[in-house]
């Protein structure tokens, strides 16, 4: 079991460069695959979740090479993959698995999905439903992975209300109306990431988006295309954490995406007082991109908008150790999300805070965190094999006059392969061993 020892640091500075966005390298080789044609990704993300869907594809038929800086992947039509040989592992990516859901529901061929310990007890309820309403036949281990398909389904399309803000149920849905006869909608209480609705339309597709109801039609198809992956903000979102809360730290984040429907985590920090500066906005196919500039902040305790929690659900560990920061009382409400990702984040990440001196309190979809200043960690940080969990701590050091030692880092590797490289390029001290 891997492990990070963060020692303090005394200041940051420096211009990097984040990986590429893991939602968007997802749906390219997802969308990749079922295109006509030939499709060019430069900027993909390399990180062993995104591998898993490559290697799922590539199980199914598709051929995806590498070319220098550039995936091509040789789509196969919507109608072309081919039964794999084996179960499908997606590892430890629920992106994965919930998205390739909606598309095997709909094959001829029978499938089966599954995943590390971690994944395996992620619920899948939430895309089951759904898709059982369409008429797929799934069996599952009481609504956990692993997930099999039976073949030869004719999807019927459904208008759908999604109980919860979801990107990933609400991208299931769309993919899985591609093959389904008539108009499937998706209705979302607020608005979440449309990495899917902008990629559908840019390989061709055609989706109707009127407020927060999202509808395409059955039938189509989609065209190769070429695409290049911006900078991840939720990578970005632990620099931008790092600068705010370190003393005398100036650092430049390069070509970020910027889409609106994942800058929470701007807002919120800037809210909390973060000095953040946006610069040389642009736009490259479909997605916004910009420049970061994050300097030394003096944080405050707020009241965190619900109306941000779905625009900043995966940078919510990264705040939590913004707000452990901050002067005063910080309150998170709306977020009961938290508690089904690659962990419980709210007690995983309360329980290590408290173990940093930090008093905090969890709520049964939030958490109130009072900042402070962090005591001697009398134990590990348990990570519970949670990567944005074992990078979040990691910052911790930047406030701390002792050694933090974080256990469980092993799947930081899934979505920031270079995480430490870059975090001792901009002066942290971090060492995995």
């Amino acid at each position: 079991m891997a492990k990070f020892i963060a020692k303090p640091a005394k200041s940051l500075s420096g211009n990097i460069k984040v990986p590429g966005d893991k939602s968007i390298s997802h749906r390219s080789v997802m969308l990749g695959s079922l295109a006509n044609g030939i499709t060019e990704v430069t900027g993909l993300l390399e990180g062993e979740d995104v591998i898993s869907t490559i290697k799922s594809f590539r199980s199914m038929g598709v051929d995806i090479d590498r070319n220098d800086d550039k995936l091509i992947i040789n789509g196969v039509g919507i109608d072309g993959l081919q039964k794999p040989d084996i179960a499908l592992n997606v590892g430890n990516s629920g992106t994965s698995m919930r998205l390739i859901s909606g598309i095997l529901a709909a094959q001829s061929f029978d499938s089966e999905l599954i995943g590390d310990e971690s994944l395996s007890e992620r619920p899948m309820g939430r895309i089951i439903k759904p898709l059982t309403e369409m008429g797929a036949i799934i069996n599952s281990q009481g609504n956990k992975p692993p997930l099999k398909f039976f073949g030869g389904q004719k999807l019927q399309s459904i208008s759908y209300d999604l109980p919860i803000a979801s990107a990933q149920v609400k991208s299931c849905l769309l993919l899985a109306g591609m093959y389904a006869e008539g108009k499937t909608c998706v209705s979302e209480p607020a608005t979440t990431r449309n990495h899917t609705e902008n990629m559908l339309q840019g390989f061709g597709y055609k989706v109707n988006i009127d407020s927060d109801n999202i509808c395409i039609e059955g039938g189509g198809e989609l065209k190769s295309s070429k695409i290049q992956v911006p900078g991840d903000i939720s990578s970005a979102a632990f620099f931008m954490v790092a600068a705010s809360i370190a003393n005398n730290a100036d650092i430049t984040l390069s070509a970020v995406n910027v889409n609106p429907t994942r800058t929470g985590v701007i807002n919120i920090l800037r809210l909390m007082g973060a000095n953040i500066e946006l610069s040389n906005q642009r736009e490259i196919g479909g997605e916004l991109l910009a420049d970061f500039r994050i300097k030394s902040s003096e944080l405050s305790g707020i009241e965190i908008p619900e109306e941000l929690v779905p625009l900043a659900i995966d940078e919510f560990p990264a705040i939590f150790i913004a707000a452990s920061c901050a002067k005063g009382l910080t309150t998170l409400t709306g977020a009961k999300e938290l508690r089904v990702k690659e962990s419980d984040r709210i007690q995983v990440m309360a329980d290590g805070l408290i173990t940093l001196g930090i008093d905090c309190e969890v709520l049964d979809d939030g958490i109130t965190i009072y900042g402070g200043e962090y005591h001697k960690p009398l134990e590990v940080i348990k990570s519970h094999h949670d990567h944005r969990i074992s990078m979040s701590f990691a910052l911790a050091s930047l406030r701390s006059r002792f050694d933090i030692e974080i256990e469980g880092v092993d799947n930081v590797k899934t979505s920031f392969p270079n995480f430490v490289e870059l975090a001792n390029s901009i002066g942290m001290d971090l060492h995995e061993i």
